[in-house]
């Protein structure tokens, strides 16, 4: 079964509330629409229903179907002010709620965290931090988890050759602590996709064959990746190569049960996996999914604002599957 035809079948017809805060843009209805159509997901759009309503027409859609929140007459509104007052403890007085609200991410996550809805989907129009910066103060991470990551799900050819690239997307410069909850974060994610996950912790480095911080920090991410998740095959430092090459393997790390077969290769900062995921994709002929935020207690997406409908569709299914690990 192919990626997302798994992944439908794992969300069709739960009823998954997903939050487009973004309903006005053409991209974010086309989808939501279609999605709603499939029985995958029920979206909930933010904004001005009139507005809303006027832009899908001129698109030829039709909105049945479709929750159209406005933040301005919502008749909860009251409640998610007090509700977030207590959830930033002291950081936002009640006035200042009432306009922080307004904005439509700000609105969006809270419906997620009240329990409104299951999930947020944003980042067609606004930025990283514009969608990410509400989840991590109203959302929060998980237990045990000090930080949010961001994954790439990397899909080349029928055969749906499958990885998982993390972190390219969040943490510049994660120490040894934080980047061993990426790589057990990351091996949940990967048993989302139904890839086994066999953790690569990359270096420059394969097990002691240069000497840095640098190194001595994977090192040390590894050992504690593996006391954090036992039940996972994890290994570091490891080069690509002998993560990815079973002949270099057995001359690099013999003795490894993750070298040579790595299916999560996770970067020790963000500009090697940032590069990484992208000679992949354009010389790879990978199609680089995401980012997919992990960490948090629901599960929020961000796309880029450079993204077309169906990446809307496909993050949006992505999401909803991710309700199912929480």
């Amino acid at each position: 079964m192919e990626l997302f035809d798994s992944l439908k079948f794992k969300i069709v017809r739960r009823n998954t509330k997903i939050v487009f805060p973004e309903a006005t843009d053409s991209r974010i209805l086309g989808a939501a629409i279609r999605l709603r159509s499939e029985d995958l997901v029920e979206p909930i759009l933010i904004g001005d229903e009139t507005e809303v309503i006027n832009a899908a027409h001129n698109r030829g859609l039709k909105t049945t179907g479709l929750t159209i929140i406005d933040p301005k007459k919502y008749d909860r509104f009251d409640e998610m002010v007090a509700t977030f007052v207590e959830r930033r403890k002291g950081k936002a007085s009640e006035d200042q709620a009432r306009t922080i609200l307004l904005d439509p991410n700000y609105f969006g996550t809270m419906l997620t965290y009240m329990g409104i809805a299951d999930g947020m989907v944003s980042g067609a129009v606004h930025s990283t931090g514009d969608t990410v910066r509400p989840a991590l103060q109203i959302i929060k991470t998980k237990p045990g988890v000090s930080r949010t990551s961001g994954a790439f799900l990397m899909v080349r050819g029928r055969d749906q050759e499958k990885y998982l690239f993390s972190d390219c997307a969040i943490n510049i410069n994660p120490d040894a602590q934080a980047l061993a909850e990426i790589a057990v974060e990351s091996a949940k994610t990967a048993e989302l996709f139904d890839i086994k996950p066999k953790v690569a912790l990359l270096s420059f480095s394969t097990k002691g064959s240069a000497a840095s911080e640098e190194v001595t920090k994977v090192a040390e991410a590894t050992k504690i990746a593996k006391e954090l998740a036992p039940q996972y095959e994890i290994d570091g430092e490891l080069q690509f190569d002998a993560a990815y090459v079973s002949a270099v393997a057995q001359q690099k790390a013999p003795d490894s049960n993750v070298a040579g077969s790595a299916t999560v290769f996770v970067f020790p900062e963000i500009q090697s996996g940032n590069i990484g995921y992208k000679i992949a994709q354009r010389l790879g002929n990978f199609e680089a999914i995401g980012p997919i935020l992990q960490g948090l207690n629901k599960p929020v997406s961000d796309l880029s604002r450079g993204c077309n409908e169906e990446d809307v569709y496909k993050l949006s299914i992505i999401t909803a599957a991710q309700t199912l690990l929480v």
